[in-house]
């Protein structure tokens, strides 16, 4: 048994050494830092404050500060975040980010649009953003909406975008395909979240060559709202 103990806490003294590398003292964001950031360090960056965040050991930010200084020098947002309108998914929170640390675009359902779309060429061809993360999120009352064929003024169109995932998504025999299915609401979100993830990608020519000459990553991703855990899928 020996023999194997020290090469176990070898492992483990990486992985903490890495955890302490991406959880060290907070430091605002500026050009030279979010150059020298690659896409894969932007996800771990946001993994490590979806950890603090988790942990309840969060940074302690000077907010009114990091404001003041990021109108003075600019801001260089590492990463972007389109999630749902819900008050309980809010990502500079989930993740532990400050004032000029993130592109946040929100909408019910997370659902993409033209609008969405130029925002995020914006913050990545033009601004250096790093990623795009698709959030969704456990209990979506959106996706609720869009497994129940809820129609509601402007609602409706927008529901229609989660409609395919719904479509997509199978479901047992003997099971309801609507909201009373909590498993089958999970699962459409989830299903969602990766659906509008090929959307930017098929629909957006200058994400589509960021993505393949390396530059940045689309991804997807499920926030618990229970455990305040992210998942990147």
């Amino acid at each position: 048994m020996l023999p194997l103990i020290a090469p176990l806490l070898f492992v483990a003294g990486i992985a903490l050494a890495e955890d302490l590398l991406l959880d060290r003292p907070y430091v605002t964001f500026d050009a030279a830092k979010q150059d020298a950031m690659t896409p894969e360090m932007a996800i771990d960056k946001l993994k490590a404050g979806n950890r603090r965040f988790v942990k309840g050991s969060m940074h302690n930010r000077d907010l009114s500060a990091q404001a003041q200084r990021t109108a003075a020098a600019g801001q260089y947002p590492f990463a972007v975040v389109l999630s749902c309108l819900d008050s309980r998914s809010a990502p500079e929170i989930i993740f532990d980010q400050g004032v000029g640390d993130l592109f946040v675009a929100r909408v019910a359902g997370n659902v993409i649009s033209d609008d969405m779309l130029g925002s995020f060429e914006f913050a990545t061809k033009v601004a250096g953003s790093k990623v795009i993360v698709v959030m969704g999120h456990s209990a979506c009352g959106a996706v609720m909406g869009a497994c129940d064929g809820v129609e509601l003024g402007h609602l409706t169109g927008l529901l229609a975008k989660i409609t395919p995932a719904v479509e997509a998504t199978p479901v047992a025999a003997d099971a309801p395909r609507n909201a009373s299915n909590a498993a089958f609401v999970e699962a459409v979100t989830e299903a969602n979240t990766k659906l509008q993830v090929a959307e930017i990608l098929r629909q957006s020519p200058i994400l589509k060559a960021l993505i393949d000459e390396g530059q940045i990553k689309v991804v997807p991703a499920m926030h618990n709202l229970s455990t305040g855990e992210v998942e990147f899928l």
